[in-house]
C-alpha cells in the first residue's frame, strides 16, 4: 500500500525547499558581493577568527550575574577575568608579530585556535575563581595570535585600493561574535555558565581545521586575490621607478603625484626582516601617525571592552528590563554596529579613490566624535525607548572608525613590517583595553557605590578615553600625508620584497 502524504508533511516539504532555495540565493549573492568564492572563503574565515575571540569576551560579560552568584565574586572580580586575559594577550602579541613576518601564518593561526578551544573547555571545568583565572591566563596567551596574523594576511591577500572595505567585512566578525556571546551563549549562561563556555569551544576546532586549509599568500601584497569583476591594476606612471615586487597603494600614489616629501630619517634602506624586535619597535613607534592611531584605537577599544563586560547588566538595571530583553536590545545595537563597520570602510575607500588623501583618517575622526556625543543622552536617560536610537547610532559611529584606520596604517608601514607593527599596536592598545573591565568594575563598586547609579556614572566617566581617541585622530590629519610618502619611499627601494632574507 502507498502511504498517503498528509498536508502537514507536504507543507513541511515546501517550506524546506523554499528555505533551501533562499539559502542558495543568499550564498550566491554573498559570493558575488565579496568578489568570488576564494575571496569569500578567506574573508569569512578571518572574520570568524575575530568573532570567536569577541564571543568569548562577551560571554564573560553576559555571565557576570551567574559568575558572581556561583563563585561568590563581585564586579571587580568579573572585570579581573577579562583584564588578565587581555594583559597576557598583550604580552604574547609581540612574539606572534615576529612570527607573522617570518613563518607560515595560516599554520600558526590554526594551531593557536586549537589551543583556544582547549582553553575554553578548561574554563568551563574550573571549580573555583582562582582556577578559572589561571585558565583565562592561558586563553589570553593563545588568542594573541589573531591581531598580528589577521592584519598581515589582510594586507597580503587583498589589494590596497579595497583594504578599507575588506577590513569592514573582517572586523564585522568582532560584532557578530559579541552578538553571539551576548545572545546565544549568554542566554545559555542564564542556565549554566559552564555549558556556555563548552558550546563556545566546539566551533573553535572546526575553524582551526578550515584555517589549516588556507594557502599562504605571497609577502608584500604582490599577488592579491582580485575580485572576479575587478579591472586590471593600473600601470605605474612613467618614470616612477617602481621597485620589484612593490604594490603601490592609492594613498601612496596620491602622495607621489602631489610631490609630498618623505621624512628622510625614516626611509628604510635595509631588509625589515633582519630588524630585531627592539629595532622594529623603535622604528614603528617613530611614525607619528602610527602613534596617533594606536592611541585612538586604545581609547575606542577601552570603552568597547567595558561595554562588552557590563553592557547587559547596565541595560538591565538602567532601563528596568529583564535580562532576556536587554540581550535583545544589545542585538539591535550590535546590528547597528555591523552597519557602521561596513559603512566606515566603504566611505574611507570612496574618499581615497576620489583623491582625498586624508579620507580614511577623516572618516574615523568624525565617527569617534559622533560616538561620544550620541552616548551621553543614551547613558543619562532611564527610558529604553528614548535610549535605543541614541545607543544604536552611537554604536554605528563607534564601529565606523575602525576599518578606515586599520586600512590607513597599512599605507604608512612597509609591508614586511605589517605583522610586527600590528603586534606593537595590539600590545599597547590591549594594555589599555585590558584595564577597562577592571576599572569599570572598580569605579562602579568603590567610587560610585555600586548598583544602577554606580554603573551609570561609570559609563559617563569612561566616555573621556573615547573623546581622547577623536582628538588623536584629528591630530593625525596633519601627519598622515608625509608618513604615507615615507612608506612609499621605503617600499620603492624594494627593501626585502621579492627575496628571502639571507
Amino acid at each position: 500500500m502507498t502511504e498517503e502524504v498528509g498536508p502537514g508533511r507536504r507543507a513541511a516539504g515546501v517550506t524546506a525547499r523554499a528555505a533551501g532555495r533562499l539559502g542558495r540565493a543568499g550564498s550566491r549573492a554573498l559570493t558575488s558581493a565579496l568578489g568570488g568564492r576564494e575571496r569569500t572563503r578567506v574573508i569569512l574565515l578571518l572574520a570568524s577568527v575575530l568573532a570567536l575571540a569577541s564571543a568569548d569576551t562577551a560571554t564573560v560579560g553576559a555571565s557576570a550575574i551567574q559568575l558572581r552568584h556561583d563563585l561568590g565574586i563581585n564586579n571587580t572580580d568579573v572585570g579581573l577575568l577579562v583584564t588578565v586575559t587581555s594583559l597576557v594577550a598583550a604580552a604574547a602579541s609581540l612574539p606572534f608579530g615576529v612570527l607573522a613576518d617570518r613563518v607560515t601564518r595560516t599554520r600558526v593561526l590554526g594551531g593557536a585556535i586549537v589551543l583556544w578551544g582547549a582553553a575554553m573547555i578548561w574554563s568551563a571545568t574550573a571549580p573555583t575563581f582562582g582556577q578559572l583565572l589561571v585558565a583565562r591566563l592561558f586563553l589570553g596567551a593563545v588568542t594573541a595570535a589573531a591581531g598580528p596574523i589577521v592584519a598581515s594576511l589582510v594586507g597580503d591577500w587583498f589589494a590596497a585600493a579595497e583594504r578599507g572595505r575588506v577590513y569592514s567585512y573582517v572586523l564585522s566578525g568582532e560584532l557578530v561574535g559579541a552578538a553571539i556571546g551576548f545572545s546565544v551563549t549568554g542566554g545559555i549562561a542564564t542556565l549554566s555558565w559552564r555549558a556556555a563556555f563548552v558550546i563556545l569551544a566546539l566551533p573553535a576546532f572546526v575553524l582551526a581545521w578550515l584555517i589549516f586549509q588556507l594557502p599562504e599568500p605571497a609577502r608584500g601584497g604582490t599577488s592579491p586575490l582580485l575580485s572576479a569583476d575587478a579591472p586590471p591594476p593600473p600601470e605605474p606612471a612613467s618614470g616612477e621607478g617602481e621597485g620589484e615586487g612593490e604594490q603601490t597603494t592609492d594613498a601612496q600614489r596620491i602622495a607621489r603625484e602631489r610631490g609630498l616629501e618623505p621624512d628622510p630619517k625614516l626611509i628604510l634602506t635595509e631588509d625589515p626582516r633582519r630588524m630585531s624586535l627592539i629595532t622594529a619597535s623603535r622604528y614603528v613607534l617613530s611614525i607619528k601617525t602610527n602613534i596617533a592611531i594606536i592611541l585612538a584605537s586604545a581609547g575606542g577599544y577601552f570603552f568597547l571592552s567595558g561595554v562588552q563586560t557590563f553592557g547587559v547588566e547596565f541595560v538591565t538595571r538602567q532601563y528596568g528590563i529583564a535580562q532576556a530583553l536587554s540581550t535583545l536590545v544589545l542585538l539591535v545595537v550590535g546590528a547597528a554596529g555591523v552597519f557602521g563597520v561596513l559603512a566606515g570602510g566603504a566611505l574611507g575607500d570612496f574618499l581615497l579613490h576620489r583623491g582625498y588623501l586624508n579620507g580614511r583618517i577623516l572618516v574615523s575622526a568624525i565617527s569617534a566624535t559622533a560616538a561620544v556625543v550620541l552616548f551621553i543622552p543614551a547613558v543619562l536617560t532611564r527610558s529604553p525607548l528614548t535610549a535605543l536610537p541614541y545607543i544604536s547610532f552611537a554604536a554605528f559611529a563607534l564601529s565606523a572608525q575602525n576599518p578606515p584606520i586599520d586600512a590607513a596604517r597599512l599605507d604608512i608601514m612597509h609591508p614586511l613590517l605589517w605583522g610586527r607593527a600590528e603586534a606593537i599596536r595590539t600590545f599597547l592598545r590591549t594594555i589599555a583595553q585590558a584595564f577597562a573591565p577592571l576599572l569599570f568594575g572598580a569605579v562602579s563598586d568603590y567610587v560610585f557605590g555600586g548598583g544602577r547609579a554606580g554603573l551609570q556614572w561609570t559609563f559617563v566617566i569612561m566616555l573621556l578615553p573615547l573623546a581622547a581617541s577623536a582628538y588623536f585622530l584629528f591630530r593625525a590629519l596633519g601627519t598622515y600625508p608625509r608618513d604615507v610618502a615615507t612608506a612609499s619611499a621605503s617600499a620603492k627601494a624594494g627593501t626585502g620584497l621579492g627575496a628571502e632574507p639571507a
